[in-house]
């Protein structure tokens, strides 16, 4: 594995793109990338780790993936120098397998998904992620995809509402706030991020609002997921990452909240698993052999060191495994 460099010389470029790629050194490490290699990057973003991946190719290629045309302008801009050593394919990486074979890798020796929604995302205010900024009611990350939060907010079931704010937010005042959107929406359709943060906030109790974090954060994470389908894509992604990758290639995976993580874990320990017959069974019948091995038996976490120029990284997780034979 090869040493560490110093990233310090690029956190100046990092800002000028408006993101700050998050456990760089640790998947840089956890891919142990060969020159030669076929690497995929399938959240691409703004390259922030694609470009230090593409950086230690020699005679190697990368493959950088995203659905959302912006991200894919400004990687074009950013890997410019490296162009020939680069694809880029717009696509949701629920669909890697068959977005590889169409670009014509059967195989690849390291994969990189990073599952957070992009600095220059949250930052955009048009693109409505942020509960902080006042925009149309958005947050989608394709935006051709038909589906918006305006839709989400307005035209589903208080059930449904309620459901995905404690699936996909983990939300405890759920009820409440369900209950509030089906009532403020009955007077006109709620348009805003701000509109529905400031109804967020108002369903909320007293002692909700003495919290550090903004009332809003959970349930606009809920509507997030819901409107693109994140946690969905999740098991084909694994699946199709584990079928492309070589024997001995890498799979590393940054989450960011526990709905993903615990995903990502489930899904890496069943690939991980040999014989699942029951332990009263006198010989194997099932068949079964493992297909990956974990590189961590615990998630990587951020460093103080990156937490003092990279708050986002806090919450970041990182995940590895390496394809067996």
């Amino acid at each position: 594995m090869e040493e560490h460099v110093s990233f310090c010389s690029n956190e100046t470029e990092d800002l000028a793109y408006g993101h700050k790629p998050v456990l760089l050194a640790q998947c840089l490490d956890a891919l142990a990338i060969r020159p030669d290699g076929v690497y995929v990057d399938g959240t691409l973003g703004r390259a922030g780790h694609a470009l230090e991946i593409v950086r230690r190719l020699d005679g190697g290629r990368l493959i950088g993936i995203d659905r959302d045309e912006a991200a894919l302008a400004a990687a074009e801009e950013r890997l410019a120098p490296y162009r020939e050593r680069v694809t880029l394919l717009r696509g949701n990486f629920a669909d890697v397998k068959a977005l590889l074979s169409g670009a014509g890798v059967e195989q690849a020796d390291g994969m990189l998904f990073d599952l957070g929604v992009s600095s220059p995302q949250l930052d955009d205010a048009q693109r409505g992620f942020s509960y902080r900024q006042d925009a149309p009611l958005d947050m989608r990350m394709d935006r051709t995809a038909p589906l918006t939060a305006r839709d989400v907010v307005n035209d589903w079931s208080g059930e449904e509402l309620k459901r995905i704010l404690y699936d996909y937010g983990e939300e405890r005042y759920a009820p409440a706030i369900a209950a509030a959107i089906c009532r403020r929406r009955q007077e006109g359709p709620i348009e805003t991020t701000l509109e529905l943060a400031e109804l967020i906030r108002g369903a909320m109790p007293a002692k909700a609002l003495r919290e550090k974090q903004h009332p809003a954060k959970r349930t606009f994470q809920a509507i997030r997921i819901a409107v693109n389908g994140e946690l969905e894509a999740l098991e084909p992604m694994l699946e199709g990452a584990c079928d492309v990758l070589k024997p001995g290639g890498r799979l590393a995976v940054i989450s960011f909240h526990s709905l993903e993580d615990r995903i990502v874990k489930k899904k890496l320990q069943e690939l991980s698993a040999g014989c699942v017959c029951p332990p009263e069974f006198p010989v194997c019948v099932c068949g079964r052999t493992p297909r990956m091995k974990l590189i961590y038996r615990k998630p990587v976490t951020a460093e103080d060191a990156e937490l003092t120029y990279n708050p986002r990284a806090r919450s970041a997780k990182l995940r590895a495994a390496e394809k067996l034979q």
